[in-house]
């Protein structure tokens, strides 16, 4: 992770330089090629199953299509941490967002994560990376395990496929109650209130924000600045001593 006037670089669009345009013309041109993909998908293995295409460049908004989205709540226009928990492939997407030079695409396939309303989904994602190695889209594809306990209404939802009705967009949680969420979370993990914390938990405060994708989301640094009663600067010393144990970028990976 580079630096810039003392300050960890944590940006998501981040990679050393401004694409070109020719680079910016090929993340165009494989983003379009791959919207028919995702429904292509939906349609052939069924309604059980969502599969999203990120923008990683946008991670405010990045779903930018989607298919059974009623699986995990989601819509066009959702933010990256509005998925499901424990994933793997997010986390690895984050990992990899401070990466470069490699030109193969990623696949992270066949771990579980949670939907905020605790159903178990197997997930798989491919992270594409442009030609100058930097990753800038994500496809994912989560499948309901419920549906594979029960063959028979499997095989019946395969053998007679129907289209699911237009579903009018939800109206997402805004992205200032997630962030929000976030950082509640991180704070009670400490079971202390913010003025009787210490360094060390205020730190592990940050390291669960960071985990959660709070500083892929801009506004992020400030928000838990404040929370913890801290300065920016402070948070950027903490996810620099986190990045230097490990911890910004395999502690959170199984």
């Amino acid at each position: 992770m580079t630096q810039r006037s003392g300050r960890p670089n944590i940006d998501a669009t981040s990679s050393g330089a401004t694409p070109s345009r020719a680079i910016l013309a090929e993340r165009a041109a494989t983003m379009q090629a791959l919207h028919p993909v995702v429904q292509l998908l939906a349609l052939t293995i069924g309604p059980n199953v969502e599969v999203v295409l990120h923008d990683l460049t946008t991670p405010e908004h990045s779903v930018v299509a989607i298919a059974n989205g009623h699986l995990s709540n989601r819509t066009v226009g959702s933010a990256i941490i509005a998925g499901p928990k424990d994933d793997k492939g997010f986390h690895e997407a984050r990992r990899q967002l401070t990466a470069s030079g490699s030109r193969e695409h990623s696949l992270i396939g066949h771990y579980v994560t949670v939907t905020s309303a605790g159903v178990k989904l197997r997930s798989s994602t491919v992270i594409f990376r442009d030609s100058a190695g930097v990753p800038y889209a994500a496809l994912c594809v989560n499948s309901d395990l419920a549906t594979f306990r029960d063959m028979h209404a499997l095989l019946e939802t395969y053998l007679h496929p129907r289209a699911e009705p237009i579903r009018e967009q939800q109206t997402q949680p805004a992205i200032d109650a997630l962030m929000r969420e976030i950082i509640d979370e991180a704070v009670r993990r400490s079971g202390k209130s913010v003025g009787l914390m210490k360094k060390e938990e205020k730190k592990l405060a940050v390291k669960a924000m960071l985990q959660r994708g709070l500083f892929l989301v801009k506004g992020g640094v400030e928000r838990a600045a404040e929370a913890l009663g801290v300065s920016r600067f402070t948070i950027y010393n903490y996810l620099e001593a986190l990045r230097q144990r490990g911890g910004a970028s395999d502690a959170d990976t199984e």
